[in-house]
C-alpha cells in the first residue's frame, strides 16, 4: 500500500514503529523568517515539529507578508508602523514608539494609542 493512500490512522503507527513522533506547536503567535534582503512574517502560522531519531524538523504552514529588509526599522517592518498610524490617526513615529514598546504587537500598539 502507497503512503498516500494510507488512512492516518495506520500512518501513525507506522511512524510510531520507525521513532518518528509528529507533534504541533499550539498557540504560535508570530514566526519570523530573516534574509540579508527580506522578512518573511507569519502572524497566524501553524507549526508542525517532526522528531525522527533525535533530529527535529519544523513544518510552517501559513502565508507570510514578505517585508524588504531595507523598510524594516530597528526590527519593526515599516508596513506595521504605516498601519498603526493610520488605524490610530496618530503619527508614524508615535506609532513607531507604540509598536516598539509593546514588542512589535500591532494590536496592543493600536490599543495602546487609542485609550484616553
Amino acid at each position: 500500500m502507497m503512503p498516500g493512500r494510507m488512512n492516518p490512522r495506520q500512518m501513525a503507527q507506522m511512524m510510531k514503529r520507525l521513532g518518528i513522533n509528529v507533534k504541533e506547536i499550539e498557540n504560535v503567535e508570530q514566526i519570523i523568517i530573516r534574509t540579508d534582503t527580506k522578512e518573511y512574517i507569519f502572524d497566524d502560522a501553524e507549526v508542525t515539529i517532526m522528531d525522527a531519531q533525535g533530529t527535529k524538523t519544523y513544518q510552517i504552514s501559513g502565508r507570510p507578508r514578505i517585508v524588504e529588509r531595507k523598510e524594516v526599522e530597528e526590527g519593526i517592518p515599516q508596513a506595521d508602523i504605516d498601519l498603526v498610524a493610520e488605524q490610530t490617526g496618530k503619527s508614524k513615529d508615535e506609532a513607531k514608539k507604540a509598536l516598539e514598546s509593546t514588542k512589535g504587537d500591532i494590536a496592543e500598539a493600536i490599543l495602546k494609542l487609542t485609550e484616553h
